[in-house]
């Protein structure tokens, strides 16, 4: 299991954060289409609940930029991905369909409004990651955005450099299909209440869509 360590620094701004981190074996696949009839239901069940103006209230997501504000970020101009996914859907626009563990990890975002990272554990440079906040010209490249500016951003590095933050995970260490072992990571920055059900929702889904198996859970808080 690859220690988490949250710096003084977010946790300074940060007080209420909890992070839940789950790891495990799996086997990932192009596509399931059980998996995707069940994100249209949920796609159809968001849009009759939700309007653009109530995103934002959600609590994990409203956490979560409220944690952007505080360290400089501006959250309407780098959203946090679940805020991304979410209006995406109001907006009416298609869900990318990448491979069955990403749409599987962008299914608990949109049900949870955490912002989630997934990474493949064997792509990470040493066995510690310490969530920190990115600085002025840190290299970052987004998964699908390119060079991204993370300065302001929280930011999970490793031994090499930042791989995850709420917006974006990193090129290095995102998961593909030949990844054999994930590490999930959900950002609770508004505390503990919605993680345990965050938790027993990614193992089921893990382990019914890519043969989730040898989990490893953690809980982090900065004391």
């Amino acid at each position: 299991m690859i220690q988490i360590s949250i710096s003084d620094e977010i946790a300074w701004v940060c007080p209420g954060l909890e992070i839940l981190s789950i790891a495990c074996d799996i086997e990932n696949t192009p596509s399931d289409p059980e998996l995707w009839e069940e994100i249209t239901k949920e796609e159809e069940l968001f849009r009759s609940n939700y309007r653009i103006k109530d995103i934002n209230k959600r609590i994990p997501i409203q956490a979560t930029r409220q944690a952007y504000k505080k360290l400089g970020k501006d959250p309407n101009r780098y959203r946090p991905s679940s805020e991304a996914l979410c209006r995406r859907i109001l907006r009416g626009l298609p869900l990318y369909k990448i491979d069955t563990l990403v749409d599987l990890v962008n299914l608990i975002s949109i049900r949870t409004g955490y912002s989630i990272g997934a990474f493949d554990a064997e792509k990470i440079e040493g066995e510690k990651l310490v969530l920190g906040i990115g600085r002025e010209r840190e290299l970052y490249n987004g998964i699908g955005r390119g060079e991204l500016h993370i300065q302001g951003l929280p930011v999970y590095r490793d031994k090499k450099g930042g791989i995850g933050t709420p917006t974006s995970d990193e090129e290095r260490t995102r998961v593909e299909l030949s990844t054999r072992r994930l590490l999930m990571i959900i950002n609770g920055y508004s505390g503990n209440e919605g993680l345990d059900a965050a938790e027993e929702m990614a193992i089921s889904l893990l382990q019914r869509y890519v043969k989730g198996k040898n989990f490893a859970i953690g809980r982090i808080i900065k004391k």
